[in-house]
């Protein structure tokens, strides 16, 4: 009897057993798709980024549709840190860490809409940060340059970009101001922290044609948002777009 025994208590326990593994299984599925929810891009999300680009973007002048489309696509909330995460898509610039911050919404849009960018442009962006820029521009362009001299802040916004899939985006951890030489000249140039003067190397790989748009000012001044164009002769034509107010573009890293 001892021996038949052993079966019927294996037989007894097995659709406990099933039923464990199951319920398991069932635990560690929730978890991944809570993880995935949060981590990803959700319907919650896109409704406060259409939002954010009717309220904020587009009553405020900005139209064309190529930005427009991009500043909609481009989930803004997974370049922020996550505690960050629920400001994401509010008015107003978010500290990204090392002294840096994402800019506001609008002021992204309406710096990329005045490069005009085109599908078979290439770009350079100095100033990385968390990558959002430079996504932003991918959108719309054939290739984005990015250039960041925080290290960290670059390697995260290089593993960020390729996480989420943004494959014409290429980041260098380096001195934006010299621009980035080897890939010159460029269609469009943006800086995304403010100079106390144009950068000339920049100047130099602007294309003829080209468009640059960079806030100049120091850290304790009025900094105003410039546009810049090259034209087919080389000249070079300057207009002040309005007041703003940017991080310093940073030199050294130490």
């Amino acid at each position: 009897m001892r021996y038949l025994a052993l079966p019927l208590i294996r037989a007894a326990y097995k659709p406990l057993l099933v039923f464990f593994l199951f319920a398991t299984l069932s635990l560690s599925f929730c978890q991944i798709s809570y993880c995935f929810s949060l981590q990803g891009d959700s319907e919650h999300y896109k409704r406060l980024r259409y939002k954010m680009v009717d309220k904020q973007i587009a009553a405020r002048g900005i139209d064309d549709e190529s930005v427009l489309g991009a500043m909609r696509d481009v989930p803004r909330h997974l370049f922020v840190p996550k505690k960050k995460r629920g400001s994401a898509y509010g008015d107003f610039p978010l500290p990204i860490g090392y002294g840096q911050t994402i800019s506001q919404p609008y002021i992204v849009a309406l710096m990329t809409e005045l490069l005009k960018p085109e599908k078979n442009d290439v770009a350079l962006e100095v100033g990385t940060g968390s990558g959002y820029q430079a996504a932003v521009l991918s959108q719309i362009v054939k290739k984005v340059y990015t250039m960041e001299i925080v290290p960290p802040l670059g390697k995260a916004a290089e593993k960020r970009l390729k996480e989420v899939s943004y494959k014409n985006i290429e980041v260098k951890v380096g001195d934006g101001y010299y621009g980035w030489e080897e890939h010159a000249p460029f269609d469009c140039i943006i800086v995304t922290a403010a100079s106390d003067h144009i950068p000339p190397p920049l100047i130099k790989q602007l294309k003829k044609g080209g468009k640059m748009a960079i806030p100049v000012g120091g850290p304790f001044q009025v900094q105003s948002l410039m546009f810049i164009e090259k034209s087919e002769k080389g000249e070079i034509k300057m207009k002040n777009i309005l007041p703003v107010r940017f991080v310093p573009l940073r030199r050294k890293w130490k």
